[in-house]
């Protein structure tokens, strides 16, 4: 059983998350540890496959139907989906026989802000 839990970005306002770069401030250690199950569910190569599969589809969701030929079995890809869900990275819904999976709102935003350099230079 992982001790994985579901991250909530800060969001500031009704739809744009906002954390601050790394090298803005020290992470707190709530936001330190939200951000490391994220990272720690992209840092499996099929996870992060099947992340970047949903996050490219043309209309910003996809079957798990239309993601699953990644090189597992199909249980496997449906194990991998739920880990990205259930750290905040991926939101899903049921329509019939099949789950339809998309970018959870602001996720790529509030990781590309805090990756995101505090300086214009290189």
């Amino acid at each position: 059983m992982s001790n994985l839990s579901v991250a909530e970005l800060p969001v500031v306002g009704s739809a744009v998350p906002c954390c601050p770069p790394l090298t803005s401030e020290a992470l707190s250690e709530e936001d330190a540890m939200k951000m490391a199950a994220m990272f720690k569910a992209l840092g499996d190569p099929v996870r992060l496959r099947l992340f970047s599969r949903v996050a490219s589809h043309p209309g910003g969701e996809a079957c798990v139907c239309d993601i699953s030929d990644v090189g597992v079995s199909q249980p496997t890809v449906s194990h991998h989906l739920k880990k990205l869900k259930d750290v905040g990275l991926l939101a899903s819904e049921r329509r019939g026989t099949w789950v339809y999976y998309r970018v959870s709102p602001g996720v790529l935003a509030a990781m590309a802000a805090m990756l995101a350099s505090g300086s214009s230079g290189a």
